[in-house]
């Protein structure tokens, strides 16, 4: 079966790396355009059993943002944004290029976001069985309340996904997916959170400057 899940990933991200070539050169020259800096964002993430990669996304706001504002944190109207990165990130356009890391092994389509090296040290035994898997693009934590749960809550659910995983539930998670995407739900937290013992304070999920 896993087999089977590699094959997919490696079809759909190669298909959709030549088929989305006219929007990437799109977004890339809007974003050159508007403010200096380079065109993709690019983080040290933990991977499947911890291992880092680079996770690759399209800039969504200014250079240099995460040493300005609120750091990692990111909330609506957060003036670091840039006009086209807050088109980018309503309709999740930011994270395409994500299916470079696909491509390349280091993540799925469906599985549970990256987390950040220092949030993955932080795990239980039992939060880590959340690495037992590649990381997706999208998750079953993404379609059932993404930044509007807090990090515990993502992660339980992420570990059910790694206990119940099939290609069916995998299905599931990329038709809830665009709904999700298409009605921009669950993209931001409405304030900033406290201090919280997994994740450390103020990260946001599935954004540029905090954890996807």
């Amino acid at each position: 079966m896993l087999y089977l899940k590699r094959f997919v990933d490696i079809c759909v991200s190669l298909s959709g790396l030549i088929l989305l070539s006219p929007l990437f050169l799109l977004i890339s020259v809007a974003i050159r355009l508007e403010t200096p800096g380079p065109i993709f964002f690019r983080q040290r993430r933990a991977g499947q059993y911890g291992r880092e990669f680079s996770i690759f996304k399209f800039r969504s706001m200014v250079d240099g943002a995460q040493s300005m504002g609120a750091g990692v944190f990111v909330q609506s109207g957060d003036l670091r944004i840039t006009r086209a990165g807050n088109w980018l990130r309503r309709y999740s356009l930011d994270e395409l290029p994500q299916l470079i890391n696909v491509l390349r092994g280091e993540m799925s389509l469906v599985g549970p976001r990256p987390t950040l090296p220092y949030q993955a040290e932080r795990y239980t035994a039992h939060q880590k069985r959340r690495l037992l898997v590649k990381p997706g693009i999208t998750g079953w934590a993404q379609v059932n309340g993404r930044s509007a749960l807090s990090w515990p809550e993502r992660i339980e659910l992420d570990i059910w996904y790694v206990d119940n995983w099939s290609p069916w539930l995998d299905l599931v998670i990329i038709l809830k997916t665009f709904n999700v995407v298409l009605w921009s739900k669950y993209i931001y937290r409405k304030k900033i959170p406290d201090d919280d013992p997994v994740s450390g304070n103020g990260s946001g999920i599935d954004r540029e400057q905090g954890n996807n």
